[in-house]
């Protein structure tokens, strides 16, 4: 069933939850036409956190070039009686084009953690329901109340304008009354003009009362008004603003929630309370205006409008400078002369007429210093400490998305001024930001509002190798700071609980798959340097030294190090397995061989190296001689060994792996992810393949049941290493490293050209040393002239100009009990083998003849068997693909120095 399939089976309010969680800005119907396409293409991406990155980028804009495809499509398919859907298919895809060409992350990172969302209501449909704070609808009665009043205030203010208006005729009418009054000259029409003017008089007393109260209640509402208004403001800008941009720093530490349709639900709100507030100044205005006209004094009533009036006006500029945003936060770990983006917007600019003028932005990099500078005199610093190319760009407003922002999409940050350092201070430890700064007038332009704003802390560098311990900054910035902080102050302990999260947080948008509690644990262990009891207690703190400053015990790395190439190359090259949960990775060597020592032969796990940084290794159960279970340790491999072959390609090739811990067959969980074999781009040329190679080492020789164990002449690929392990052979060979005996379960060469050498019409096969090898081919014992007789050494010339100044004559070396490797061996017809060669026929002959000395043709046991595995054959012979001119129909060449042997004709 499909993941939209079943969110429509979830309760109604959920239902709700999930539309809110879309959006405007992609309707609902396109997810349900389009369910199974979108969930194909998006369900296991992960939550990216570097949208800087341009394959992700190009990600993005094909997923939104097919999206619209699909789209068309889709209505084009549709039931001719369906006209909406088709309108509404249509209408989207229009939109989308329109919208999202110039930034397709935007919708594809909105996708994403939609899908995740979905996830999330389905797994916990009550916390889903409950997503949505009881305080949103505080804030939207707020609002409706709000508007209320407003309608209310205009219409008293409306009436009471009426009032004076009629007033101020009743007064005139009393002036002229008492201007004819006096013209009178009957006495008696005198009085009785007299006593209608002071009813008049009286009644205009009481209208002036009647209007004062009025007055005086308009006062009252206005106040009321902007109490509520600043109660809703505050929860507005001060809990969900202010936590939409902590969650911009979780973000950066890859994680979900950052909804587009979150931050279109605040600015609406903020349109509304803009809407609000600059109304109810309007109307504090107006009445201040019609009182002046009546020019009436009321000594014994104190006058709040002034004050109304200034309140409201603080109100109008906190929202206006509040809601300059960024929406789209610069790359946290910036490099100089590198292309970088960032996106401002006006959550107001639909109102007040700010859009009308385009206001310019201009942008700046400072130092934290000057940022602490600018927050405490809340004026922005003309200061920098940097130059930036491509920093101005103007706010435009986007009718279809009502919005006012402006994009930077080719800032480049061309120098850098550092500040003096102290202590053990680095250039990764010191904090920047960027500035953003624009002015301009609201209304009919008799306010003049300055906003800035500042990003989040940036780390500038100048090289690659700087960024691991740049992102330990800013991952421990993001974690940790508070958001009413000084720029950019961060606590130098906290909590071990805190910072797991954050790893795992950051761990999981990052490679696909969370960590489980008893990877954390490890962690936990690892950091601290000790065996902690599970669970660890909050109140265990870590420190910055600890984290990210401090060597790990007899290692020259820190915890932060380790765990970041960890992070990298498991992105980089073992997403897919990790995801399966096919690799244990944080894991303890010791636990890991207690796991392993349950299991049968051959039983393995992975887990990430100790001592080498981004190494993962493979430990598997083998059988000593003695029949015990053996935990060997593979030499571990890094980016640098997957970028030849594949983690799952090298696990297929070692015959000695069959079942994943616990018991899962090695091919179900890795089949998926190797090489399947490729066609050869020429058919004139043999084809070749790299694969791994097991070297024992002498700390851990490889044993088979029943086989005697003769590889203690072998030397470990690496002495030095504190990990014994079990080495693994690439392409090459080093000159001082002895080669390796061929093991019976692991007959594979790397990249070699192979020889072919002909036995009494019969090839046999050796693998040729490699040309490639940058050190040429290895120096190897042979028996010195006048040993005949002395046991043969197991290690043959590498080639002719070898054998020829090492062993003398051919015919001296006839010496028993050497012997060739089984596969090499075909017997002849009449009992001998005969090497037939165009080039070099003697000394050949004389090296196979002291090879071959006590060999009859006769059947071989496994005692023999063993002991032929034991030795080495190499040459530097080549085969020729077709005969050439210095091979023919299956001889063999032999020409050319040690350290140059030839190329085989063709190849």
């Amino acid at each position: 069933m499909s993941l939209w399939a079943r969110v429509n089976q979830l309760p109604q309010p959920v239902l709700e939850q999930i539309r809110y969680i879309y959006g405007n800005s992609f309707p609902i119907e396109v997810r349900h036409y389009l369910a199974e396409w979108i969930e194909d293409r998006l369900l296991n991406v992960p939550v990216y956190q570097h949208e800087q990155d341009s394959a992700y980028e190009q990600e993005a804009a094909t997923f939104l070039n097919q999206l619209i495809n699909e789209l068309e499509r889709t209505a084009i398919n549709l039931p001719e009686d369906n006209v909406t859907g088709r309108i509404r298919l249509n209408e989207s895809a229009r939109n989308f084009r329109q919208l999202f060409s110039h930034n397709p992350v935007q919708l594809y990172s909105h996708l994403i953690n939609c899908l995740q969302r979905e996830r999330q209501c389905i797994a916990y449909p009550e916390e889903c329901v409950n997503v949505q704070d009881p305080e949103i609808a505080e804030v939207i009665n707020g609002l409706q109340q709000l508007q209320m009043l407003v309608r209310a205030n205009e219409n008293d203010n409306r009436n009471l304008v009426k009032d004076y208006e009629h007033l101020l005729l009743e007064i005139h009418e009393i002036t002229k009354n008492k201007a004819q009054m006096e013209a009178i000259d009957n006495a008696q029409l005198r009085e009785h003009a007299r006593a209608a003017l002071a009813q008049q008089e009286r009644n205009v007393n009481e209208t002036v009362t009647l209007i004062t109260g009025k007055r005086l209640n308009l006062v009252d509402n206005f106040r009321k008004t902007i109490q509520l208004t600043s109660q809703v403001q505050e929860k507005v800008l001060h809990k969900y603003l202010t936590q939409w941009k902590i969650n911009q720093g979780f973000a950066g530490n890859g994680a979900s929630g950052m909804s587009a349709s979150n931050l279109d639900t605040i600015q609406a709100w903020c349109e509304n309370l803009a809407e609000i507030i600059w109304n109810t100044k309007d109307q504090i205005r107006l009445a201040m205006k019609n009182k002046s006209k009546l020019n009436i004094e009321e000594p014994n009533l104190p006058d709040f409008l002034p004050q109304s009036l200034v309140e409201v006006t603080n109100l109008l500029k906190s929202l206006i400078t509040t809601t300059f945003i960024i929406e789209k936060q610069p790359p946290q770990v910036m490099k100089t002369n590198t292309r970088f983006a960032a996106t401002v917007r006006l959550l107001i600019g639909n109102t007040l007429n700010i859009r009308m003028s385009n206001p310019l932005v201009r942008v700046s990099i400072i130092s934290e210093a000057q940022a602490q500078a600018t927050q405490q005199s809340n004026k922005a610093s003309e200061q920098s400490c940097g130059e930036i190319m491509n920093n101005t760009g103007n706010l435009e407003y986007n009718e279809t998305t009502k919005q006012l922002s402006v994009s930077f999409r080719n800032m480049q940050l061309k120098k850098i001024k550092r500040a003096e350092k102290k202590g053990t201070e680095s250039v990764m430890d010191e904090k920047f930001a960027l500035l953003f700064q624009s002015s301009f007038a609201v209304g009919h332009g008799d306010l003049v509002f300055s906003v800035w704003t500042i990003s989040l802390p940036v780390v500038v560098i100048v090289h690659g190798n700087q960024e691991p311990q740049s992102w330990a900054t800013i991952t421990w910035d993001n974690a940790f700071a508070d958001i009413n902080r000084v720029p950019f102050h961060v606590p130098d302990k906290v909590s071990w609980n805190l910072l797991a999260e954050a790893l795992n947080t950051k761990f999981r948008a990052s490679t696909g798959r969370s960590m489980t509690p008893e990877n954390m644990h490890f962690l936990c262990e690892k950091a601290f340097r000790a065996s902690l009891q599970y669970p660890v207690s909050n109140d265990l703190a870590i420190t910055w030294s600890q984290f990210c400053k401090e060597p790990l015990p007899d290692r020259t790395f820190t915890f932060w190090e380790w765990f970041y190439a960890a992070m990298k190359v498991t992105r980089e090259h073992l997403r897919g397995p990790w995801n399966d949960g096919s690799i244990v990775g944080f894991i303890h060597k010791s636990k890991a061989e207690d796991y392993l020592l349950k299991c049968p032969r051959g039983t393995f796990l992975l887990r990430f190296s100790d001592s080498e940084l981004g190494g993962i290794t493979i430990a598997w159960v083998n059988e000593s001689n003695d029949g015990q279970p053996q935990i060997l340790h593979i030499q571990p491999f890094t980016a640098k060994d997957f970028a030849t072959r594949s983690l799952s390609d090298r696990i297929r090739d070692f015959e000695d792996l069959f079942y994943l811990y616990p018991n899962k067959p090695k091919n179900e969980a890795f089949d998926r992810y190797t090489t399947p074999p490729g066609q050869p781009r020429n058919r004139n040329y043999i084809p070749s393949e790299v694969r791994a190679v097991l070297m024992p080492s002498n700390n851990n020789p490889i044993s088979y049941p029943n086989t005697p164990n003769s590889y203690g002449h072998l030397q470990s690929p690496d002495a030095s290493r504190d990990t014994p392990t079990s080495g693994i052979t690439d392409v090459t060979y080093r000159s001082d490293m002895t080669r390796p005996a061929y093991l019976p379960e692991a007959r594979y060469g790397m990249g070699h050209s192979y020889a072919s050498a002909s036995y009494a019409g019969s090839n046999i096969s050796s693998p040729a040393h490699s040309e490639t090898s940058p050190m040429g081919p290895p120096t190897q014992e042979f028996p010195s002239p006048g040993s005949v007789g002395s046991p043969p050494p197991q290690m043959l010339p590498a080639c002719v100009e070898q054998f020829n100044a090492g062993a003398g004559s051919p015919a001296s070396q006839t010496t028993g009990g050497t012997t060739l490797p089984a596969e090499l061996l075909q017997p002849g017809a009449t009992g001998s083998l005969t090497l037939r060669t165009s080039a070099s026929e003697q000394i050949i002959q004389g090296l196979m003849d002291h090879l071959l000395s006590d060999y009859q043709g006769q059947e071989l046991d496994d005692v023999s068997m063993a002991q032929l595995n034991a030795n080495n054959f190499y040459t530097t012979t080549t085969s020729s693909a077709v005969p050439g001119p210095q091979s023919s129909g299956g001889e063999t060449a032999v020409s050319g120095p040690c350290s140059s042997p030839p190329m085989a004709n063709g190849i």
